[in-house]
């Protein structure tokens, strides 16, 4: 039954309607007239204009401006809508990408009037993903730019006290190349994980194959030992034992928890001890990495996941981070269809990673 409420049967209607109306009209009319004709003063200006215009002239004439008027009447909505279709493109094409077109109809301008919202809609999310992709473009560029100007800065002024002797001996020779040579490593980081960071989040194809979760992790935090003995810390593992698999790639997992882990030794000093939970809760695996160290500010949270973000005071650049480990950790963990988040209290810091089970394993 759709079909009669297409526009085309919406017409066919008025017509109908009007031509009904208007011949009704005529019927009780023309009784009318025969009535009053018999009716004082009614019977000589009736007379007349029988006897000068004829009564069918009369019918004919009064019946086509009566069919005009109603048809006008009746499909009134209609171009009523229409004209509201041609305003709200007006509207779009003006960049007001807001405006709702409220036609409510369920025939072909309905569906024209729906499909135009549904097309400014998607215009604006393109325009704000473009404007969003443009400002982090500059975002990028600009903190790329603070960020290799300072050690490139430092690199120089200490190879030109180098270069133009001014030194007292060679013990600060060699402290001077010394800082150089750090500054250089710093700046070799920061071009690492930003090459990094860029490859991650621009169509990088991961190569998933099925990866036991705590195999993984075991084997990950076994290469940490060193450095945890460095900092006078030992680690924990917390697992049920079961058997986690999970669809991923080795490579990339092992980047985004390397920067986990490290964070934990590099802030978590004083609480030696680097814990890692794992477990699982319906099709997903958890993985926590907890660090007992300072914690966290509260108002820091919300960004600790930005590029070139880092957290003032004792979590600073002065740690050596680049600004880029923690946002190429959560771009990995969402490529791999996972989420990532932080909870920080006087106790602890806890880095909470979920990640989809493998089906059937």
């Amino acid at each position: 039954m759709k079909f009669l409420y297409t526009i085309r049967w919406k017409f066919i209607l008025a017509v109908i309607l009007s031509l009904a109306i208007t011949s009704g009209l005529l019927i009780i009319g023309n009784q009318l007239a025969t009535y009053l004709f018999k009716v004082e003063p009614f019977t000589a200006p009736i007379a007349w204009v029988i006897n000068h215009i004829g009564s069918r002239p009369l019918i004919y004439v009064t019946g086509i401006l009566l069919f005009i008027l109603f048809y006008f009447i009746l499909s009134q909505q209609i171009i009523r809508n229409l004209e509201q279709i041609s305003f709200g493109l007006r509207q779009i094409a003006k960049g007001d990408f807001n405006y709702k077109l409220s036609i409510k109809s369920v025939d072909e301008l309905g569906n024209v009037a729906h499909n135009i919202n549904q097309m400014a809609a998607q215009l604006k999310q393109s325009i704000e993903e473009e404007r969003y992709a443009e400002k982090t473009k500059n975002d990028l560029i600009t903190g790329v730019s603070h960020d290799l100007r300072t050690p490139l800065t430092s690199i120089l002024g200490f190879l030109e006290l180098i270069d133009e002797d001014r030194y007292k001996d060679e013990v600060e020779l060699r402290y001077y190349a010394n800082i150089a040579h750090e500054k250089t490593k710093s700046l070799k980081s920061l071009i690492d994980d930003l090459f990094e960071y860029t490859r991650v989040n621009n169509g990088y194809r991961f190569e998933r194959n099925k990866l036991e979760v705590n195999d993984f992790l075991y084997q990950l935090i076994e290469e940490f030992v060193p450095s945890l003995d460095k900092s006078g810390m030992d680690y924990r593992i917390q697992s049920d034992n079961k058997a986690t698999f999970i669809l991923a790639d080795a490579n990339q997992l092992v980047r985004a928890f390397e920067n986990l882990i490290a964070n934990a030794i590099t802030y978590g000093k004083e609480g030696k001890y680097v814990d890692i939970h794992i477990s699982q809760v319906q099709d997903e695996v958890i993985i926590k990495v907890i660090n007992y160290g300072e914690p966290i500010p509260m108002q820091e949270i919300p960004y600790i996941f930005e590029r070139f973000y880092r957290v003032e005071q004792s979590r600073s650049k002065e740690t050596g981070g680049t600004g880029l480990g923690l946002a190429i950790t959560k771009s990995i963990i969402e490529l791999h269809e996972g989420h990532i988040s932080v909870q920080s209290t006087r106790n602890q810091t806890i880095f909470e990673t979920r990640l989809p089970l493998l089906k059937n394993s």
